[in-house]
C-alpha cells in the first residue's frame, strides 16, 4: 500500500483503475495520473482526488508505471519516459499489440515490465485482464499487476506468445456481444416489439446466460441443448444460424483480430480494442 501507482494516459481504461484502486482502499496521495490536456486533467482531479502530473514526474516519483496509451502513442511516451525512469520501476503496459521486449528496449536494461490485455467492462469492475511477464518481472511482479488489475476484474496468466490471441478473444471480446446484442435488438423490432422491450428481453437474456456460464461449470453446449427441443423454436433458429455460416464467420473475425494484433506488434499503427 506504501508504493506510489501512477496511471500514464487516463482514458476510459486509465480512468477505470484509478477508480478500482482507490475502492480498493488505496488512499489518492498514492495515486498519480497524467493527462494530455489540460480540461482532462482537471477532471481526473475533480472526480478522483488524485493528483495529476507531467510524464516525466510521474517516472521520477512513482514505484509503478501504467502505460495506458494508445499504441501509436507508446515510442513517444517511452522516448519522454526514458531519462527519467530507474530500472527499478516496475513498468505495466496496457496497449493492444505492444510487446515486453518493445517496452524494455526503450527503457533503462533490466527494467522489469508487465504486459496486460484488459476490456472496457473495467469501467464497471468486470473486466478480464490478461497478464504476461517480460524478460526481467519476477513473480512479485506479476502478483503486483495482479493485485492492480483484481480491483477492477478478473485476471489470468498466460505466456506472452498467447497474448495477441488473448486480445482477440478477450480484449475485443465485448465488442462482439454489442454487434449480438445489437442485431437480436433489431431483430424484436422486425417481429414486432418495441425498442426498449426488445432491449430489456435481449439485455436480460444475455445477463442471465452469462451468469449461468460462470456459475454453473456446465459445457455451453449442455446449457445450449437444455434449450433446444426437438422441432421447436430453438433448433430453427440454430439451423438458420448455421446456414448462414455465423460459427464459421466467428472463427474468421477472431483471426483476423489477432493478425491485427500481431500487426501492432510489428509496428503497424491502430488502437487499442474500445478505444
Amino acid at each position: 500500500m506504501s508504493q506510489m501507482i501512477a496511471v500514464l494516459g487516463a482514458g476510459k481504461i486509465g480512468e477505470a483503475l484509478l477508480g478500482g484502486l482507490l475502492r480498493g482502499g488505496r488512499p489518492p496521495a498514492r495515486l498519480l495520473a497524467t493527462a494530455r490536456r489540460a480540461e482532462r486533467a482537471e477532471a481526473l482531479r475533480a472526480r478522483h482526488g488524485v493528483e495529476v502530473v507531467t510524464n516525466a514526474e510521474a517516472a521520477t516519483r512513482a514505484d509503478t508505471l501504467i502505460l495506458a496509451v494508445k499504441p501509436q502513442d507508446m515510442a513517444i511516451l517511452l522516448a519522454e519516459l526514458a531519462p527519467h525512469a530507474a530500472p527499478d520501476r516496475l513498468v505495466i503496459s496496457a496497449a493492444a499489440g505492444i510487446t515486453t521486449a518493445f517496452v524494455e528496449d526503450h527503457l533503462p536494461a533490466g527494467t522489469p515490465v508487465v504486459r496486460v490485455m484488459p476490456n472496457t467492462p473495467a469501467l464497471v469492475d468486470e473486466a478480464m485482464s490478461v497478464i504476461s511477464a517480460g524478460a526481467h518481472a519476477t513473480e512479485e511482479h506479476l502478483g503486483h499487476a495482479e493485485e492492480i488489475f483484481d480491483s477492477v476484474g478478473k485476471t489470468l496468466r498466460l505466456p506472452e506468445s498467447q497474448q495477441d490471441a488473448a486480445t482477440a478473444l478477450s480484449g475485443s471480446g465485448p465488442a462482439y456481444f454489442y454487434f449480438l446484442v445489437e442485431a437480436m435488438i433489431d431483430a424484436g423490432i422486425l417481429l414486432g416489439l418495441p425498442r426498449d422491450k426488445a432491449h430489456d428481453l435481449i439485455v436480460q437474456a444475455a445477463y442471465g446466460a452469462s451468469v449461468m456460464l460462470r456459475d454453473s461449470g456446465d459445457h455451453p453446449v449442455t446449457l445450449r441443448e437444455a434449450v433446444t427441443s426437438p422441432a421447436g423454436t430453438t433448433i430453427n433458429a440454430i439451423r438458420e444460424l448455421e446456414k448462414h455460416g455465423v460459427r464459421a464467420a466467428f472463427l474468421d473475425a477472431l483471426e483476423a483480430a489477432r493478425d491485427r494484433s500481431r500487426a501492432l506488434a510489428a509496428g503497424g499503427e491502430g488502437t487499442r480494442p474500445g478505444a
